[in-house]
C-alpha cells in the first residue's frame, strides 16, 4: 500500500475504519493487516467472534509480527490515535463513545456475540458519520448487517470482502443482500482501496438517523430502557432468548431484527440458532430428569410389595417411554440451527 506524504496526511482524525470478522478472521485479518504502513493515517477498531474464555492474545501477536500498525485490545478511554489498531477484548464490546474515545463494556449480547460487531459499527456511524470506512470479513450467519446499515445511513463507506474468496461467505454475503455495498473485493485489494479513501475529501455530514442513535445509546448505556425499544419497534409474541423478557421487532429494518428492553439483540437467524439451542438444553435437563425419576421408581417397586410395587414399576416403564422420546429427538440430525460454528 502506498503510503502518503506527510503533506497529504489528515491533519486530524476525522475517519475511522472499523472492521469485523469471525470464523475465518485470523487468517483473514492477517492479510489485511500486512497491506498497511506503520504511520497508517487513521485508527482501526476490531471486532473479531471470540469465545468468552480466550484472551485474544494470539491474534494480536500475529498482527504485531507483521509490523504495521501498532496492535493493541482496546481500553475504555482510550483515545484514538492514526496507525494503532484497537482489538475486541474476549467477552466485552468495543465501541467509540461520544467524546470519540474507546468505550468497552459487558453490555448484553448482540446476535449471541460479545463482543458483536454491530454494536462498534453502529457507535462508529453515530460518532463519525460520513468518515467511517466499515469492512465485513469472513464469517457466519449475518452479524455485521445492521452495523453496515447504519454506516451507509450516515453517509460512510461500506466494503465487504468478496464472498467467493472468503472462507466462511455468510456474513459478507448477507451484507450485500442487505445493504447498498460501496465496494466488494477480494483481501489482496482492499489496502489499494483504503490508500485511495483516505486522500478523497471527506463527504459533508448528514443527520444521524434517530434509530441509529438510540440503537448505539441502548448498547452504550448497558441498562433496561423500555422507552427507548417503544421508540425503534413494536412488541412481538417471541421471548428474548438471553433474559426471557419480551422483543420488539425493529421497524426501520426491512429484514428481521429484534431486540429486548434489556439490550439483547437478534437478527431473524441469529434468534432461530438461539432458540434452538436453548431448545436442546432443555431437553438435555429433561432426559436427565425423566432417567432420574425412573432410576428412583424402579428403587421403589423393588422395596415395596403388593399394589405400590406395581404402581412404582408402572410409572418407572412411563418415564422409559418419555426417555426414548426425547433421546430420538436428541439424535435428530437438525440442521436449521444456523449455529455459528467455532470461531
Amino acid at each position: 500500500m502506498k503510503k502518503p506524504s506527510k503533506k497529504e496526511q489528515p491533519d486530524e482524525i476525522s475517519r475511522v475504519v472499523v472492521i469485523g470478522t469471525s470464523a475465518g478472521g485470523l487468517s483473514a485479518l492477517k492479510e489485511l493487516i500486512s497491506q498497511l504502513y506503520k504511520d497508517f493515517p487513521l485508527p482501526i477498531l476490531v471486532v473479531r467472534h471470540i469465545s468468552p474464555d480466550a484472551t485474544g492474545n494470539v491474534l494480536l501477536d500475529e498482527l504485531n509480527r507483521l509490523g504495521t500498525v501498532k496492535c493493541q485490545h482496546g481500553r475504555s478511554g482510550n483515545t484514538l490515535k492514526p496507525g494503532n489498531l484497537y482489538l475486541a477484548q474476549s467477552d466485552h464490546h468495543l465501541m467509540i463513545g461520544g467524546d470519540l474515545k474507546i468505550l468497552v463494556t459487558k453490555g448484553a449480547h448482540e446476535n449471541r456475540s460479545r463482543p458483536a460487531i454491530d454494536p462498534l459499527f453502529r457507535s462508529a456511524a453515530v460518532a463519525f458519520g460520513t468518515g467511517v470506512i466499515g469492512i465485513l470479513l469472513t464469517g457466519y450467519l449475518d452479524d455485521g448487517t445492521s452495523g453496515m446499515k447504519a454506516i451507509k445511513s450516515c453517509g460512510g463507506t461500506c466494503i465487504v470482502q468478496d464472498p467467493e474468496e472468503a472462507e466462511y461467505p455468510d456474513m459478507p454475503r448477507n451484507a450485500m443482500n442487505n445493504v447498498d455495498i460501496d465496494y466488494c473485493l477480494p483481501i489482496s485489494e482492499m489496502g489499494t482501496l483504503l490508500d485511495k479513501l483516505i486522500l478523497r475529501k471527506l463527504r459533508k455530514q448528514k443527520p444521524t438517523p434517530e434509530d441509529v442513535v438510540i440503537e448505539a445509546e441502548i448498547a452504550q448505556r448497558v441498562l433496561s430502557d423500555l422507552s427507548s425499544v417503544n421508540a425503534v419497534g413494536d412488541q412481538v409474541p417471541f421471548n428474548c432468548p438471553g433474559c426471557g423478557g419480551v422483543l420488539w421487532k425493529i421497524d426501520s429494518d426491512s429484514d428481521l431484527r429484534f431486540r429486548c428492553h434489556t439490550g439483547h439483540a437478534y437478527t431473524s437467524a441469529a434468534l432461530l440458532a438461539e432458540q434452538t439451542s436453548k431448545i436442546e438444553e432443555t431437553m438435555w435437563i429433561a432426559l436427565r430428569m425423566f432417567e432420574e425419576r425412573k432410576n428412583l421408581l424402579t428403587a421403589m417397586a423393588r422395596g415395596e410389595k403388593g399394589v405400590g410395587s406395581k404402581s412404582a414399576l408402572e410409572r418407572a416403564q412411563t418415564s422409559q417411554v418419555h426417555i426414548n422420546r426425547i433421546r430420538t429427538i436428541l439424535k435428530s440430525d437438525d440442521t436449521e440451527s444456523g449455529d455459528d460454528k467455532p470461531k
